[in-house]
């Protein structure tokens, strides 16, 4: 397997080389999207780069490598989205319910639409064909949600032992959910009322849960 080659460049010499980096993982995120992991050649991501094919082995080494940087550079865009989203909306002294349903209709009337987001399904799907992140980095959103439920729970505003848990019953009666029905909308008669109205019975199903039935 080819490695990365690493030289001495002056400034300028840096800059040029980060720039073909970056034109070599727009062109790659391009056809690795459109023609999938198996149909893409380094030939081709070299001619849409513009670079010479001994120029994306140089800064990559090999296909699976650049699929890798690819889908690392997407995961990077979606995790700086999650966790604005969290700070900005799960904020403390925030009504509970409130925090939660902003928090999902932001996750979901946003970053699912967003660019990067569907780019990073898309490039995701075509595992175990191409090669996936690991686990830790996949799961990086979870685990900065369940960051913030275990710091609820600590702050007695839920009720519950297992943070991961709750956190996953939490995007299961939301944000999965609804991007099941989003996904198997082919028609587009789904509207945002709708999309609305199943994150708000998500958080209320939610907080019967992990609030008792004072909720």
């Amino acid at each position: 397997m080819a490695t990365p080659r690493a030289t001495a460049r002056t400034p300028g010499r840096r800059l040029q080389a980060e720039a073909k980096r970056t034109a070599i993982l727009d062109a790659a995120e391009a056809l690795f999207v459109s023609d999938g992991y198996e149909l893409t050649s380094v030939d081709a991501i070299s001619a849409r780069a513009g670079v010479s094919k001994r120029t994306v082995y140089d800064h990559f080494g090999d296909k699976q490598t650049l699929f890798r940087s690819v889908l690392e550079r997407t995961n990077d865009a979606v995790v700086t989205t999650a966790r604005t989203a969290i700070d900005e909306e799960l904020v403390d002294g925030r009504d509970i319910r409130d925090a939660l349903l902003g928090f999902a209709r932001r996750v979901t009337t946003e970053m699912f639409p967003a660019s990067d987001y569907v780019t990073f399904r898309r490039l995701s799907s075509q595992a175990p064909v191409a090669p996936r992140l690991p686990e830790a980095v996949r799961d990086q959103p979870e685990r900065l949600m369940e960051e913030r439920f275990a710091k609820y729970a600590a702050d007695g505003q839920l009720q519950l032992t297992d943070a991961r848990r709750a956190m996953q019953h939490f995007v299961a009666l939301t944000m999965r959910l609804a991007l099941d029905v989003i996904d198997e909308d082919l028609d587009g008669t789904v509207g945002r009322a709708q999309i609305l109205d199943i994150l708000a019975d998500g958080v209320d199903v939610f907080l019967r849960a992990y609030r008792g039935p004072r909720y």
